[in-house]
């Protein structure tokens, strides 16, 4: 029998509390947690089998070899690999493509060639690919999709030629869930001669594996979401290609002879696995991948099918919200957007985080799939084995709590319509940078947990200057991946370098953030911006994370534009003297 609740009991981490509340874990799409038979694998290695691989002749050595290739023949098994060589240990599925795309990529591909990919790729299959293409000459052709997020297999056909040389396409979608027949897929690719790599990251942990029937020339995937340890993956590939390809790294172990002149490489799999590899990580994948046969699919299926169908029926329901990516075919990832009344996924998932609730936002690393379906983020929800009815629940109660809180709180703000001709810039809060730092360091010292603060930053938002909407234009435009920021600059009228600037954003906690921004530098001399340490101000304020995580919210990226206009209103002071 298939007991959840029993089965919850295997994490350890699935009964902390989070700000007060019990953890509802909806991010394993990310990362999902460990059982507490991996971590205590990984723990036992290091306290009794700790020793490099492959070259001791020493019974630790011995033991620690025996265990790391016990663990590939794991995944062999696991992936029904016709033998445990052609499983190369990697970092994750970034790594596996990334040695395809140059091992194999850089062999076969030459001017006028072609690799196909698909609209709904991971940035980890799109970059690596264009980082090859733009080396060989390559064109990349890309698989469209519909308006439900599926891939359009016709399109497909007609791209398909005989200059096609690699197709790489995910097996499930991150972003929109987005199950692909991948089978059909490299039948396909395989008519013209092309070779065909599977991100399967998504698929490994909720349904079994078969290389074999799917066709495919290489398969990767993370450990990490599998239950087992971050940093552990694999790479599968057919013998007779990974023969054929030379090898990605350099150095130890990786080969069976060096001089100076010339170096003979080592067979499979050692010839892709140059140096000390992650041991421990390889022994706790394959201790995962035990657990989950253990459990057994035919077990596992039936549960996250019914929380996925749980899950839509319940979330559809919510006034304002729309799920992006209705495929008829989907796995456990639900992404969505409030519509009405407007809401940033930025601002859904923090205030998500203040109910235990931990939602991925963002674009999920799916710029162009999200371009597709014409929006910039989604919130998404993403389902494991140890998931509930009851987190559905929790998730949708606490979705439509802050869907009623954001209607009345829009309900009550006043209307702003000042003139479009006549800018408003802030007047500079105090003498300098540091005094109007010391000032907001004042005010937070007063407040209490994180709570108090986020309610603080808020309110900071909500005065913040207006910025009209002629301004928010593409130039002025700061990206970040869970936040859009727009910001306009000017030198101070009857200053030499003084920072006149207004910026704005779609996320109410990034608006907060601004308004700190301006309170510190607004109105003041660039030299005095220029040499603030703004990053150690909001340490000090506890607001670093904001801060140094600036390619999710766009902040970091407007402080270094900021800092942009200071240097060049500086350098222009300077040499007007």
């Amino acid at each position: 029998m298939f007991d959840v609740r029993t089965i919850r009991d295997d994490f350890p981490i699935l009964h902390t509390r989070v700000r007060g509340k019990p953890l509802v874990y909806l991010d394993n799409a990310a990362t999902t947690h460990k059982p507490r038979s991996v971590i205590d694998r990984v723990v036992r290695y290091y306290e009794t089998e700790n020793a490099n691989i492959h070259r001791g002749v020493y019974d630790l050595s011995q033991k620690a070899t025996g265990a790391y290739e016990q663990a590939r023949e794991k995944v062999a098994r696991f992936l029904n690999a016709p033998e445990p060589a052609e499983v190369i240990f990697t970092r994750g599925t970034t790594e596996g493509i990334n040695l395809v795309a140059s091992s194999f990529g850089r062999s076969v591909l030459r001017a006028g060639d072609e690799i196909i990919l698909s609209a709904m790729e991971h940035h980890s299959n799109i970059v690596p690919w264009q980082l090859i293409a733009a080396q060989t000459g390559a064109l990349i052709r890309v698989i469209p999709m519909n308006d439900a997020g599926e891939l359009m297999l016709d399109e497909y056909q007609t791209l398909l030629s005989g200059r096609t040389k690699i197709v790489s396409v995910v097996h499930i979608s991150n972003s929109l869930g987005t199950l692909n027949d991948v089978r059909r897929i490299t039948q396909l690719a395989h008519q013209v001669g092309a070779k065909v790599l599977i991100d399967g990251a998504q698929w490994v942990a909720h349904h079994r594996t078969d290389v074999q029937e799917i066709g495919c020339d290489f398969y990767v995937f993370s450990g990490h979401k599998l239950y087992g340890p971050t940093g552990s993956g694999a790479l599968w590939g057919r013998r007779q290609l990974l023969d054929q390809m030379p090898p990605y790294h350099g150095g130890g172990d990786m080969i069976e002879s060096v001089t100076f002149e010339k170096t003979a490489y080592a067979q499979l799999p050692n010839k892709f696995e140059a140096g000390t590899p992650n041991i421990a990580g390889a022994i706790g994948l394959g201790t995962a991948i035990d657990y989950i046969r253990s459990l057994g699919f035919e077990n596992l299926e039936p549960h996250e099918a019914k929380l996925l169908e749980y899950a839509t029926e319940t979330l559809q329901k919510i006034r304002g919200l729309r799920i992006v990516g209705t495929a008829k075919k989907k796995g456990g990832v639900i992404s969505f957007v409030i519509e009405d009344p407007p809401l940033s996924s930025l601002d859904l998932g923090t205030r998500l985080d203040h109910e235990g609730i931990a939602v991925r936002t963002g674009h999920h690393c799916c710029q162009p799939a999200m371009e597709r379906m014409g929006i910039t983020a989604t919130a998404r929800a993403s389902f494991a084995l140890y998931n509930t009815l009851e987190d559905v629940d929790a998730l949708a109660a606490a979705v439509r709590k802050i869907v009623s809180e954001e209607s009345g709180r829009k309900a009550k703000a006043p209307v702003v319509t000042p003139s479009r001709t006549v800018l408003r810039f802030p007047e500079p809060a105090a003498a300098s940078p540091q005094a109007a730092a010391d000032e907001l360091i004042e005010l937070f010292d007063l407040l209490g947990d994180w709570d108090d603060r986020y309610q603080q930053i808020i309110a900071l938002g909500e005065k913040l200057p207006f910025m009209p909407p002629e301004l928010k234009t593409e130039p002025n435009r700061v990206r970040g991946c869970m936040s859009t920021v727009h910001l306009f600059a000017r030198r101070r009228p009857g200053t030499d370098d003084g920072l006149d600037f207004l910026a704005d954003s779609d996320a109410d906690i990034v608006r907060g953030l601004i308004a700190i921004v301006e309170r510190v530098f607004a109105g003041q001399s660039a030299r005095e911006v220029l040499t603030f340490d703004i990053e150690s101000f909001f340490k000090r304020l506890g607001l670093d994370q904001h801060l140094s995580m600036g390619r999710r919210n766009g902040l970091a990226s407007m402080i270094q534009r900021i800092r942009a206009y200071a240097g060049a209103f500086a350098a222009s002071a300077a040499a007007a003297t």
